[in-house]
């Protein structure tokens, strides 16, 4: 079934709020990882899990080890947003900079499963988690989780 339009709001997710809606947020089977930020680097290699931000004054990238062997990138390539946001299907791509803006104007986090195309050219799905950092009532990055998650697809 496709999504409706506009996406359903349960995607999204206030900051104030995680603890009881960041069950969006499994990537693990079992396993919440309910505070992105301070969990174990040793946890999410294991898991294949990568780390990524999103400074928003230059749209500066920052991405995990893992995050880079989702899209097929060389590890620690240099990253231009509008490259890699281009990787996204078409679908997945609207999707993704809608629930962006949102998150960026309204302060709130989301998640979504995101069809990618790898640079060797295969399809592939990742569940994007975000959450945005805020100075004082002004988001300035965006951070979060990326894993891939194809076979449920």
């Amino acid at each position: 079934m496709k999504p409706t339009e506009p996406l359903p709001l349960f995607h999204s997710w206030p900051i104030l709020d995680t603890g009881r809606h960041f069950d969006l947020g499994h990537l693990i089977d079992g396993d919440a990882v309910a505070d992105f930020p301070a969990v174990d680097d040793a946890f999410l290699a294991r898991h294949a899990i990568g780390r990524w931000e999103c400074d928003l004054k230059g749209s500066r990238l920052t991405w995990s080890d893992a995050v880079y062997d989702l899209f097929g990138l060389p590890r620690g390539a240099d990253l231009a947003r509008a490259a890699t946001v281009s990787q996204y299907c078409d679908q997945s791509r609207a999707a993704m900079e809608r629930l962006r803006a949102y998150a960026i104007e309204h302060r709130r986090g989301f998640t979504l499963d995101a069809q990618i195309h790898a640079t060797d050219g295969t399809l592939r799905w990742m569940r994007l988690i975000a959450a945005p950092v805020c100075a004082g009532n002004r988001v300035v990055r965006l951070t979060g989780l990326k894993r891939g998650i194809t076979p449920r697809h």
